[in-house]
């Protein structure tokens, strides 16, 4: 009988199938190591990392600095829990909030913990501070949002496959087409919102970058309305758009700021929530916490994280090379390539083709041809890659995609 000889990598896929769970469908391509903007599957084969684990590597793979620091930490203390003290939460907690200008901060692990933080400290504001009658708060949000995939978060997506099936849903929740002003002004009336939450830029609905002064009026609609401005910069802020966050652009300072991803540099879960002490102060001990948030490895690690994107220009470098990017790909003049968006280096093209499996297609010959990416909702493909590329790496990704286009005539 013959045997049939799978390859190292199906050999990995294979066994992750058997025992994982199916809640993910990757490309089929099995990563081993990564530095800067470069991965290495288990074959040995390099490529570029279009997708930055969805913006939370934007100093690049395993970033020397960073490494070093969570290396020299993880042997001396990561944990302790907020059952005590720690000798750097009180250095991380000025670091970051001095970092982007707040009273207050309050550190969770991953992002949809900060998002959901964010929604409690809200609520909570708006019965202690704004006076809503208790359990009627509500907190307006845009239709085609992603801020995680809790019970309570998807109850306020209209995505059906992050959506169906999980029922029954949290109420309290508004939604509204994104990027219309008029549509939150109107929402506004209602006098039980507390708060409106939404991305600066969508990225997961495929980098939808809304008009020019929409952030800046919606913040000054919130203003008139004494509603609070939560903005879920998880994934657009932290340089990745050309400002160290994407409310930058408008110059607006959110009422409530919601980090997570590229705080650690891609290193672990750390994620944040940072607001002034008329929202922050009315939550009270033992209201909220969690075992791992603020723990001393994290602690460490984002604070040089952030360091990091400073010393490194990296804001800079997503501005200039984002710009470079998108007339690059312009400039392909590629029937296929409908249309070209984005922001800094958080970009997405979308694929005009009859086939709606052309976006998937086109992801697996980039592969091939050594450039990662990843398609969502359907034709749209998110191109992301590490902020520490070169004009030279873009030249080459550039010319990957052209050659890859070739796959779709």
């Amino acid at each position: 009988m013959q045997t049939i000889q799978h390859t190292l990598t199906e050999q990995y896929i294979e066994r992750e199938e058997k025992y994982n769970a199916h809640n993910y469908h990757p490309l089929p391509v099995v990563l081993d190591r990564g530095k800067g903007v470069h991965v290495w599957d288990v074959e040995g084969k390099r490529y570029y990392d279009f997708l930055s684990g969805y913006s939370a590597i934007n100093q690049g793979h395993c970033h020397p600095t960073i490494v070093k620091a969570f290396v020299e930490q993880a042997q001396k203390l990561t944990l302790t829990s907020r059952a005590f003290h720690n000798s750097l939460m009180g250095e991380f907690a000025e670091y970051i909030t001095s970092y982007f200008g707040y009273d207050k901060v309050l550190p969770m692990n991953a992002g949809v913990e900060a998002v959901e933080t964010a929604i409690k400290l809200v609520r909570r504001w708006g019965y202690t501070v704004k006076g809503i009658p208790n359990n009627e708060a509500k907190i307006i949000v845009c239709d085609g949002n992603f801020h995680g995939r809790t019970v309570n978060v998807i109850s306020f997506s209209n995505d059906t496959e992050t959506h169906n099936g999980f029922g029954p849903f949290t109420p309290g929740y508004i939604i509204i087409p994104y990027g219309d002003a008029n549509a939150l002004e109107i929402a506004l009336k209602d006098p039980t919102v507390c708060g409106f939450l939404l991305e600066p830029i969508q990225g997961e609905a495929g980098v939808l970058v809304p008009e020019d002064g929409y952030l800046k009026r919606s913040f000054e609609l919130c203003k008139e309305a004494n509603v609070l401005f939560m903005a879920d910069e998880i994934q657009t802020g932290l340089a990745r758009t050309g400002c160290m966050l994407a409310c930058d652009h408008e110059n607006v300072r959110p009422d409530v700021l919601i980090l997570g991803k590229a705080l650690s540099g891609g290193m672990m879960p750390v994620s944040a929530v940072l607001c002034d002490d008329e929202i922050m102060l009315t939550i009270k001990p033992g209201e909220h916490g969690s075992t791992y948030g603020g723990n001393p490895l994290a602690c460490k690690v984002s604070m040089t994280a952030l360091q990091v994107l400073k010393d490194e220009n990296m804001t800079e470098n997503a501005a200039v090379l984002g710009d470079y990017f998108r007339q690059s790909l312009r400039a392909l003049n590629n029937k296929h390539i409908g249309l070209v968006r984005g922001k800094g280096l958080l970009n997405a093209i979308v694929i005009n083709h009859p086939d709606k499996d052309a976006a998937w297609t086109l992801c697996l010959k980039l592969r091939d041809n050594g450039l990662l990416a990843k398609p969502t909702h359907g034709d749209k493909i998110r191109f992301a890659p590490p902020l520490v590329i070169t004009k030279e790496q873009i030249d080459d990704c550039v010319a990957i995609i052209a050659n890859s286009l070739d796959v779709l005539n």
